[in-house]
């Protein structure tokens, strides 16, 4: 008897599958649906459910004891030091890096680069807080390395992350510093490369190497060890690769 009730729990633990959580970089929330769907083609009964937001708000909630299995930074700094911390199972791997481009609404030369940014006609900037956005901190050191940043601070406007940048790039700033692969999702398709958008060279700032970490809430979850392990899969990079990341 207590055989065939362990071969019933075992069935429906196969059956029903369970929940995995995981803290997902604002920056990702652009391509995040898309892996969720190739993910799930081979894992039908797992449940993923994503908490998206900056990467430093994650992590404190992380040190907190928010139940995520899994956390996808945008640099590889913030899941290095859970790692330090006894946070995470293993050392963190780049499963990407990102890239940084003007975004604007406006009509103007994008070509000028950040000599655009000095004009009186750009009043307002959106950029992310440095302080939680890793894309704010790339941003920062590109600023710093071409001697802007203190000319160009009082145009500022901040967000807490590089998508709610992007949100005030739209609907309060004149133009702004945004994530490229945010400008491949479906919404933003209607707005064109050369016209709305230029890519950053990367010769003004490093490509942020962006860190996904295996947490403590995933010990002994093979759920969790597979999503991990599909983060870091050629299927996975091709879909990054279109959402405008470096593989």
């Amino acid at each position: 008897m207590k055989k065939v009730v362990t071969t019933l729990l075992l069935s429906a633990s196969v059956l029903f599958g369970g929940t995995i959580n995981v803290a997902v970089a604002s920056n990702v929330s652009y391509a995040i649906d898309e892996l969720k769907s190739e993910f799930i083609k081979s894992h039908l009964h797992t449940k993923v459910r994503v908490t998206l937001g900056s990467s430093g708000k994650l992590t404190a909630q992380i040190r907190h004891r928010a139940p995520y299995g899994i956390f996808m930074s945008a640099n590889t700094l913030y899941p290095q030091k859970l790692y330090q911390d006894n946070f995470a199972l293993l050392e963190p791997k780049v499963y990407a890096q990102g890239t940084l481009s003007f975004f604007t609404l406006k009509n103007y030369d994008l070509l000028k680069g950040f000599e655009l940014l000095k004009s009186k006609k750009i009043r307002r900037i959106a950029v992310a807080n440095p302080k939680t956005a890793p894309y704010g901190k790339a941003t920062l050191d590109a600023l710093q390395n071409l001697k802007l940043h203190k000319l160009l601070k009082p145009k500022f406007i901040y967000g807490e992350s590089i998508s709610q940048t992007l949100s005030y790039t739209i609907t309060a700033a004149d133009i702004g510093i945004v994530a490229s692969a945010s400008l491949y999702s479906t919404k933003m398709q209607k707005y064109k490369e050369g016209k709305n958008w230029v890519k950053i060279k990367p010769e003004f700032y490093h490509p942020i190497k962006q860190g996904i970490v295996l947490l403590k809430e995933a010990k002994d979850s093979q759920e969790y060890r597979d999503f991990y392990e599909f983060i870091l899969s050629k299927k996975a990079a091709e879909i990054f690769k279109k959402y405008g990341y470096i593989i």
